[in-house]
């Protein structure tokens, strides 16, 4: 197992990797998709969108993914994944729409890229709504922010507005309107041509797609259908598709919140078959309905029992601490991430045997 760190657009800068490194990192996930830049309020929604994004093409090209695997392998480490395409690049391939082919094209390239240059794994989340409904709070132990779900908070929620996939603006001249609702079987279908056109790629070049659960783990967010939001559904994903590149972008917290099934089962099941591409490590406390997100030695999740289950299967993939609560001081998500890593570097140590000095 490889110690890791997730690093958004914006932090892939000498800094953070030094700072990765002083906590002992390995392996960086990074980010390319600008989550960060706030979209405009859009006639009849009621708060500001999550974020927009102008389809940015410079940094998925050969020679700028080969730059930032030198940049981070000059740092000491090396770049274990990209997590999650542009919502720009591939809007019609999740709603089947009419620039389906010409995404899907897009995304081949993409992966082609990738595994020229060596990067291994691509994670990405087939949702349409992606994440919503989440609050912030002092949910975690003594008061630190982090954040959680209630379900009266999330079906306040207004419909997607015309022109945003996963809560991001790509077309801020749609016109006025909502997404067309998806369900479960479009869902299913829209992942099936995603599949049939991608995973052959993707054994060509070498490199695995990752899936990431849906998060908040509900049956439907903003009236949009969910596709992994209970463990069986993992499993009708790799029996619909047994291709070797086809496996979980494995969420511990997702999985956690998740209304059925145990998640030390569907670990062991999933790492025995070989299909855990890289995993999310954080705890939480409750399920939907309504869960928080807290420090990773506080929740209802046995951390240590997980870590074990992959570790005795053999798993030699990526872990990283995807959330964590912030610390009240001047570095609060800089030092959420070293509490979390420390912990998870200590576990590593006692399942590979090592003793410390």
């Amino acid at each position: 197992m490889k110690l890791g760190l997730g690093l958004y657009k914006h932090m892939l800068t000498p800094e953070n990797y030094q700072f990765a490194r002083q906590c002992g990192v390995t392996h960086i996930i990074v980010h390319l998709a600008d989550y960060f830049k706030k979209a405009p309020t859009l006639p009849g929604q009621s708060e500001e969108g999550w974020g927009s994004t102008d389809g940015d093409r410079s940094v998925w090209t050969r020679a700028s993914l080969a730059r930032l695997k030198a940049d981070i392998n000059d740092a000491g480490l090396e770049l274990a994944g990209i997590e999650n395409f542009d919502p720009a690049h591939w809007y019609d391939v999740l709603l089947g729409g009419p620039k389906r082919d010409e995404q899907l094209e897009y995304l081949k390239e993409i992966i082609r890229n990738m595994g020229a240059v060596g990067i291994p794994v691509m994670g990405y989340n087939f949702s349409i709504a992606g994440v919503a409904g989440w609050s912030d709070g002092p949910f975690a132990r003594g008061g630190a922010t982090s954040v959680g779900f209630i379900e009266a908070d999330a079906r306040s929620l207004d419909p997607l507005p015309n022109g945003t996939i996963w809560n991001m603006l790509y077309d801020p001249d749609a016109p006025e309107g909502t997404v067309p609702i998806i369900d479960h079987e479009t869902l299913w279908a829209n992942l099936k041509v995603f599949h049939d056109a991608i995973l052959p790629v993707a054994e060509e070049a070498g490199v695995t797609m990752a899936a990431h659960p849906d998060d908040p783990p509900m049956p439907t967010i903003r009236g949009q259908a969910r596709l992994v939001y209970q463990p069986r559904y993992y499993d009708k994903m790799f029996a619909d598709n047994t291709s070797p590149a086809n496996r979980a972008e494995l969420c511990i917290g997702s999985v956690a919140e998740m209304s059925e099934g145990d998640i030390y089962e569907s670990v062991e099941k999933w790492a025995k078959g070989n299909r855990i591409g890289y995993v999310h490590l954080r705890n939480v406390k409750g399920k939907v309905p309504n869960y928080h997100e807290v420090f990773i030695d506080e929740g209802d999740v046995d951390i240590p029992r997980i870590l074990s289950i992959l570790h005795a299967n053999h798993f030699d993939g990526t872990i990283i601490p995807d959330h964590t609560p912030q610390l009240t001081c001047d570095a609060p998500w800089h030092a959420g991430m070293a509490y979390a890593l420390g912990y998870m570097r200590a576990e590593f140590d006692r399942l590979q045997g090592k003793e410390r000095p």
